[in-house]
């Protein structure tokens, strides 16, 4: 959703970026707008997110956020990131490979439809088959039957179910993967995996514009693009009791400054990442107001390594990364916001190792230089880093072009693009090819999240793989990750898979993010996990 936002990143995973500048927002008398007090309504800065509100479709964090507002899936992160289970009474297995799962009663979807075993599998039998081309296809990999559903490019399924969902009863759901995976009941707390209504089988297009969920708010309208999406409170939520907030309006910015100047003025109620401009005054700004913990999401450069020739030397990637100042970069122009990047797993992750990046990601001008011209260098000394305008990431972005600019005596330029949703589609269609700023947030907290799903060869077509990478090992590591018996033992499995990336560089892994967001004096006090406002945290003042 994660991540970064990334997770399609932060975290969430998501890809990191959260943009802003009021396109619109407010609108109706149960707006937020102008920080009004008493109401129960509080607003929340996002981008536009890339599609429309489908969870399957969703993999970035500007739709994520209001996904996780409309569905409760099986599991969540609670407010120390650790997995717990929501709708989900038990999730057991004896080898990690044949799960059950029982739910909990009393759910229901917003238009009165119970939430049933049926609800789950539906939902997900849709996201696994390659025919709807759903973002977040490739986690559903694990489940038997995904080949099935993914024959490949000029294929078609011969089936629209996954072998391994049995539906017993109601409440009963049964899981076979294609092999062991411990990490499974981790991995459903990531919003692909909520579940569908009937209704969203009818038409999913105009589901996409007024989804149907089964969460603590429910929709107020439909989605408002570049504008607004608002949400009421769900009274008939299980633990609707336990939430103060009568209603969520996601107000939609193209610009992060102007959205911090919403917050410190009081018409926007949290900003989820206090852009560059705020971060010399924002504790002063807003007098306490504000949260400052570590994050999930690293920050990237990538390279459409399989689209453009021009990157496909190691080496050269390897010169960019070692041209790059990362210990200037956080503190001078993040004020420490950030903190250098050393591996391409956050530190919050079991098994980060730090320093595992080594000599590509330390800064060495004069090392860069030679192993530039020994790689062959690019075509006509030029290089182009492109970034959306909307997520705060100008001043970076141009800091580091100008980094690779001295280092190598080449021509670097930094390419702005008005929405995330924008580079997104056009790294999708293969369009843009020159190097871009990217970044990954956990859709769950564990170390195989930071791997399949950004450098797979089954992220190219369905994940966000936007590199175009392959490495056999790696994906054999990956499986054997998988397949591990122990958390332990498949650390190590997936730690030797990093590696290989470490010594690709598909991306250069620049920075760790850190959560700094800040709320208005409407609320007393909230908490944030996976880059997602945990609703039943949120006190209002």
């Amino acid at each position: 959703m994660r991540g970064a936002k990334s997770a399609k990143w932060v975290a969430i995973a998501a890809v990191v970026a959260l943009g802003a500048t009021a396109c619109g927002g407010g609108g109706d008398d149960n707006s937020s707008g102008g920080g009004s007090k008493g109401n129960g309504v509080v607003s929340v800065e996002i981008g536009e997110p890339q599609n429309s509100l489908v969870p399957s479709n969703t993999y970035e964090t500007e739709g994520g956020q209001v996904i996780n507002a409309l569905f409760t899936g099986l599991t969540k992160l609670d407010a120390d990131n650790k997995v717990v289970n929501a709708m989900a009474e038990s999730i057991e297995s004896k080898d990690n490979k044949v799960w059950t799962i029982k739910l909990k009663s009393g759910y229901t979807f917003h238009n009165g439809e119970k939430v049933t075993a049926q609800s789950f599998a539906d939902a997900w039998n849709y996201g696994a088959n390659q025919t709807n081309a759903q973002q977040t296809n490739p986690l559903f990999s694990h489940i038997a039957g995904y080949a099935d559903l993914n024959p490949g490019e000029g294929k078609k399924p011969t089936t629209d179910k996954l072998s391994g969902l049995k539906v017993v009863d109601d409440s009963t759901l049964q899981v076979t993967l294609s092999g062991a995976f411990s990490a499974f009941p981790s991995q459903l707390s990531f919003t692909a995996f909520v579940p569908l209504p009937k209704a969203f089988f009818k038409d999913p297009k105009a589901f996409g514009e007024a989804p149907i969920g089964n969460g603590p708010f429910k929709m107020s309208g439909t989605f408002k693009h570049n504008q607004e999406i608002d949400t009421v409170k769900y009274d008939k939520y299980p633990d609707a009791s336990k939430i103060e907030v009568k209603g969520v309006d996601f107000k939609i910015y193209s610009n992060p400054d102007t959205a911090y100047k919403d917050l410190v003025a009081g018409n926007l109620d949290s900003l989820l990442t206090i852009p560059t401009s705020g971060l010399p005054t924002y504790h002063k700004d807003l007098n306490g107001r504000y949260i400052d913990e570590a994050d999930s999401a690293v920050g990237y450069i990538g390279f459409p390594i399989k689209y453009n020739k021009a990157f496909q030397n190691a080496d050269l990637r390897k010169a960019i990364s070692m041209s790059i100042d990362r210990k200037t970069i956080s503190s001078k122009i993040f004020l420490g916001a950030r903190t250098p990047a050393d591996d391409y797993i956050s530190p919050i992750i079991d098994g980060y190792r730090k320093g595992a990046c080594g000599e590509a990601c330390t800064y060495n001008p004069t090392k860069a230089k030679e192993l530039y011209k020994q790689s062959g260098g690019l075509p006509g000394n030029t290089l182009e880093i492109g970034y959306n305008a909307d997520g705060g990431h100008k001043e970076w972005v141009e800091a580091v072009s100008n980094e690779i600019q001295q280092a190598l005596g080449i021509k670097v330029t930094a390419k702005p693009f008005e929405q995330f949703q924008t580079i997104l589609n056009d790294l999708d269609a293969k369009k843009y090819q020159g190097a871009f700023r990217m970044a990954w947030s956990m859709d769950y907290p564990d170390m195989e999240d930071y791997l399949r799903p950004v450098f797979s060869k089954e992220a190219i077509a369905n994940g966000s793989n936007y590199s175009g990478y392959t490495n056999e090992t790696f994906e054999q590591l990956l499986v054997q990750g998988d397949q591990a018996p122990t958390h332990e033992e498949a650390i190590k499995k997936y730690q030797a898979a990093d590696d290989v990336l470490l010594k690709d560089l598909p991306y250069i892994p620049v920075y760790f993010y850190t959560m700094n967001a800040g709320f208005s004096d409407k609320i007393k006090s909230m908490k944030v996990a996976g880059h997602q406002i945990l609703w039943d945290t949120v006190k209002l003042s």
